[in-house]
């Protein structure tokens, strides 16, 4: 441990001596672990002070909009209908209510728990709320295919997947663009790959892929900023022993059987284009946005809240004036406050006085 005290000790050092008397360097992650893992172990305290580290659209709870979560009250709603979830989306309020109030939805801890739900209770329908990025997919994938080889009629999918190139693409080509690279995410870059971030190559940017510990970090940070110093635009593996160049092919091919791209709209940002993710016309039958005619409503956010504008790194909790007071992890206003790799949630856990 004291080994690893010094090896962080040593980078805090290199980093300030490389950035000193440069203009900011701001870097953005994208992860919500990553979120968690920089606020829980003090990473801000560590660098100079022209040197950044903000949060972008990396909680796939955070970026699910008012839309996504009526829709899934009014299954929970449903007499027939039990609602299979991951505990994140509980709390997350609606307009008048959360899932955390209908006693139809149940807790799981694999998307396979929702299949068995349906084998059990075949006078129900299931429906298995498809949230998260590329990490979770091959495993919603993989739900609705072994749902298709059991035959069950019972099993659904609402599929709120989003995927990661679009919203750094977006972020890219922002006109007030000011970022100087990106903290990628190890689980998912585990899944896809190095290569799935070739795209950046049409921008002047750079990125290291990076796990979740604090040497992790301190170390892609170092990465990110001698990249910067040097004028040198690539993305760095520094996760290699779980990211390989070309991913994890099975599990993606599992994803690219089951979904294709679909134009998805995000909280606070609104309409990406292939963003998301819906299945194909031979899996429709297990769509739950078919089989109970849910479809995007322009339902705005809670009033003052800003998780959108923190989604985009463009405020910070402290700037919203529901933060710490009409908003806590007990009483949330909106989603980043709710979710276990919410920004307002690490901030509140962590940062706040």
């Amino acid at each position: 441990m004291t080994g690893i005290r010094e090896t962080i000790k040593a980078l805090s050092t290199q980093i300030h001596n490389l950035a000193q008397d440069r203009e900011e360097l701001c870097f953005m992650e994208v992860c919500g672990t990553h979120t968690m893992s920089i606020a829980k172990h003090g990473v801000r305290a560590l660098l100079p002070s022209n040197v950044r580290i903000i949060s972008g659209p990396g909680c796939p709870v955070c970026v699910s909009t008012v839309s996504d979560i009526e829709n899934c009250i009014s299954l929970a709603m449903r007499p027939d209908t039990i609602v299979a979830t991951f505990g994140d989306m509980l709390k997350v309020p609606g307009v008048n209510h959360s899932l955390s109030e209908f006693p139809s939805v149940k807790i799981i801890y694999s998307p396979m728990q929702a299949v068995e739900l349906a084998r059990l209770n075949t006078d129900k329908n299931i429906v298995l709320l498809g949230i998260g990025f590329e990490t979770t997919t091959p495993l919603m994938a993989a739900a609705v295919k072994a749902a298709e080889k059991l035959q069950l009629r019972n099993f659904f999918l609402y599929s709120m997947a989003r995927t990661v190139p679009r919203a750094l693409e977006l972020l890219l080509n922002a006109p007030d663009n000011s970022l100087t690279g990106f903290i990628l995410p190890g689980h998912v870059s585990a899944i896809t790959g190095v290569r799935y971030y070739d795209f950046m190559k049409a921008w002047p940017t750079r990125g290291v892929i990076t796990g979740f510990e604090m040497l992790d970090i301190m170390q892609s940070l170092y990465l990110l900023v001698s990249l910067a110093v040097n004028n040198r635009c690539e993305v760095v593996n520094n996760y290699p022993e779980w990211v390989k160049e070309d991913g994890n092919r099975k599990a993606m091919d599992t994803v690219s059987d089951v979904f294709i791209p679909c134009d998805s709209y995000w909280r606070g940002i609104g309409l990406i284009p292939e963003s998301g993710l819906k299945m194909r016309e031979e899996f429709a039958q297990f769509d739950a946005s078919i089989k109970f005619g849910l479809e995007n409503r322009d339902i705005p956010d809670p009033p003052g809240c800003l998780c959108g504008r923190i989604l985009l790194g463009k405020n910070l909790p402290s700037d919203c004036g529901h933060f710490g007071k009409s908003c806590t992890p007990s009483r949330p206003v909106g989603p980043c406050m709710v979710s276990s790799e919410g920004t307002c949630a690490a901030w509140f856990k962590y940062i706040m006085p």
